[in-house]
């Protein structure tokens, strides 16, 4: 499926592609950049393009190649992974709704791993189709370190035959990739998965926070805790952060709002009861409106204080 590619071959300095690159890569963000290097590394010939070019420069010494526009992307590649914010960010990039898209999808098989609504992923699947396009969701489960270490999960929706052409890449990023169906299946997937997720490490936060104000040694705690067969490793890795109050962002609670909505109007849509999902959603909306938001998810902790007048005054990392 790659050509022949040596990126120890590649210049820093030398960072426009003089051939045709197969794969694309758009969105280097907390989780795009780190997906894109190990890609790299595993010999993929990465053509990557980001709004920010000062995200692309690890990727330029790691020997991919930085497109000077999101255009030359689809100008010389045939499959384009993104990994872009929201769905306004795909629309930019593909230049949808103006007669431009049709000429950027035409014969070319996009890649969404980002988490957007399941209904705008299958809109965007019937147009890109509609213009001669392929697609597929491939959206993943983890955050900042799964995503350093190759260790995430997709889920993977869309066509058979072009889901067994794209799997190769999504190796280098994710321990394991999983077929849900047909669009917008994986995406709906990851949001049940986002259910857990995030009531699981609200839950982490809630019992650190009754923990402290019963006086307990929350190192001791957490210890108890790592060592339960209750534990994951999701909350293994969470743990530390809360013993050492290091809110540093693997998963921000911005982040987290952002994708929340998508699962509360599908239940709302659905008539489905989501008691916990609403409760967590509070708290991070909580927690963001005391200006935590750039912090990690476990920063939903300072929720949880303000609730037991315990709040501290200014966010802290």
């Amino acid at each position: 499926m790659f050509s022949s590619y040596d990126g120890s071959k590649a210049k820093v300095n030398d960072t426009s592609s003089p051939v045709h690159s197969q794969i694309g890569f758009i969105g280097l963000g907390t989780m795009g950049q780190p997906m894109a290097l190990n890609l790299v590394r595993a010999g993929t010939p990465l053509l990557v393009w980001n709004r920010n070019p000062e995200r692309a420069a690890p990727l330029a010494e790691a020997g991919a190649y930085i497109a000077s526009t999101s255009r030359e992307v689809f100008e010389k590649s045939q499959t384009i992974i993104f990994m872009l914010a929201n769905g306004e960010a795909i629309d930019a990039v593909l230049e949808r709704h103006t007669p431009a898209f049709a000429m950027l999808v035409h014969d070319r098989t996009i890649v969404h791993m980002g988490t957007t609504a399941p209904d705008y992923s299958e809109s965007l699947a019937n147009d890109i189709q509609e213009a001669g396009g392929r697609y597929v969701e491939a959206p993943v489960s983890g955050s900042l370190k799964p995503a350093q270490t190759g260790q995430l999960l997709a889920m993977v929706a869309g066509e058979p035959a072009i889901i067994e052409a794209i799997r190769p890449l999504l190796g280098p990023m994710c321990r394991e990739s999983i077929v849900c169906g047909l669009v917008p299946n994986a995406l709906s997937m990851k949001l049940a998965v986002n259910l857990l997720t995030l009531t699981h490490v609200v839950a982490l936060a809630e019992a650190f926070h009754y923990a402290s104000r019963q006086n307990l040694d929350l190192a001791q705690f957490g210890a108890i805790l790592s060592a339960s067969p209750l534990c994951s490793d999701l909350l293994r890795m969470k743990i530390p952060k809360l013993v050492e109050q290091d809110f540093s962002a693997q998963a921000t609670i911005a982040n987290v709002l952002e994708v929340i909505p998508f699962a509360v109007e599908a239940a709302q849509r659905t008539t489905t009861s989501t008691p916990l999902l609403d409760a967590a959603h509070d708290l991070c909306l909580q927690a963001a409106s005391l200006g935590y938001d750039s912090l990690d998810i476990m920063a939903v902790l300072h929720a949880f204080e303000e609730r037991s007048g315990s709040a501290k005054s200014s966010p802290t990392l």
